[in-house]
Parts: C-alpha cells; structure tokens; sequence
C-alpha cells in the first residue's frame, strides 16, 4: 500500500483517485502509523512553501518524512512536495524539511520560451522532460512525453541529483532523487498516461523494495 500523505496541501484527493485508477492499494493519510508500514509515501502539494512547512511541523509530520528518507523508505515528492523536500524555498524565505541538499528558487521575471514569446510565471501547462540519469521513476516513458505543471518556483539542485530537466524560459530541474526517494516538480496525477506510467513505476519500485528485504 502507498500512503498519499495528509497535511491540508491540496491535492491528496486527485493523487488517490490516479491511484486507484491503477488499481493501486492507498490510503489518504496523517496517521504515523500507517504511514510508516506503508510500502512507499507519495509527499504531494500545492500552496506556499511557509504555510506547508508549518502545517508539517504542528503536526509531527516533517518527523514522518525525515525517518521515511534516512531508512530507506520509498519516497516520492510531487510539485510542492517536491519542493520542501529540500533545505530552504524563497518562498515566504522558509527553512524546509532538508531531507535533500538544494533551494527553491523563484523564477526570474520577464523570461522569453524559446520561440521569442514571453514565458509568464507561474508556468502553468504541458512540457516535455530532457533525461538526464537513467531511473526507473521514468522507465518505458516515451521521451516526448509531455507532463503537467504548475508552479512558480523551480528547485536549484547538485548536478548528480537531477533525473531530467525542462525548459521554461530557463533549464530547470524538473525531476530530482536517488534510488528510492525521488521528486517531480509537474503533476503526475494531471499528466494522463505518462503521469500514471510514473506512478506505477514507483509502486512497482515499492514493492520490489519491500520483497527484497
């Protein structure tokens, strides 16, 4: 079972339905316990990064995070929990859960996409991915395929984390990890069939995980 982490972000609701519709076992939760037996925690969001990073520490829940990724538990950060998995976000000027070493930085005005038009923030739309590093997060995804974003800050992470990368007025990273805790910055549960080939990469992921041990 994958736990969809519960902590008023916004976008639990939509994350379980693309799950089930996977035939997928989760539960929508804020419950240590159920977290922490969980075969993997998907972490999504949207808002702001100050009024997250509160809401996790009130509850106990930035704990649940930092154990999950200093054991080894499957992890996957989506869009605004893709963001305050790392140490600190321009936003509201926040200290975050640093469970991964990089800033969330917000994009720069007056950007220009690569046909000359301007490229508006927030970024709001469909883009492609540039692979960087083999992972099986992205495994059997065709390289064209276009996933879901909404955001107006991007993450400014070490060079042997990023997975791929997307252009937007600037490269950014678009997806970021290690084996077993991975993070995106576009909607999986929005992205239609290529959102939902990732997300059952990862349940896969979880639950060869979960036999090897």
């Amino acid at each position: 079972m994958l736990a969809i982490l519960d902590y008023g972000a916004g976008n639990q609701t939509s994350v379980r339905r693309a799950l089930e519709h996977l035939g997928i076992p989760c539960a929508v939760t804020a419950d240590t316990a159920v977290a922490e037996s969980a075969g993997g925690i998907v972490f999504p969001g949207v808002g702001a990064a100050g009024q997250a990073m509160t809401i996790l520490r009130q509850s106990g829940l930035d704990g649940i995070l930092r154990r999950a990724a200093g054991r080894g538990q499957p992890l996957l950060g989506v869009c605004l929990g893709c963001q305050i998995l790392l140490e600190e976000s321009e936003e509201n000027n926040t200290k975050t859960l640093g469970v991964m070493p990089g800033i969330c930085r917000r994009f720069e005005d007056n950007l220009i996409q690569e046909d000359g038009s301007p490229a508006p923030v927030p970024h709001m739309g469909w883009n492609s991915l540039r692979v960087r590093t083999a992972s099986p997060l992205l495994a059997g995804i065709d390289a064209s395929a276009e996933f879901y974003f909404v955001h107006s800050y991007y993450v400014d992470i070490a060079p042997d984390l990023v997975i791929a990368t997307t252009m937007y007025g600037r490269e950014f990273c678009s997806v970021y990890g290690r084996e077993g805790l991975w993070a995106v910055q576009f909607h999986p549960e929005k992205s239609g069939r290529p959102g939902l080939a990732l997300l059952r990469n990862f349940y896969d992921y979880c639950r060869e995980a979960a036999h090897a041990q």
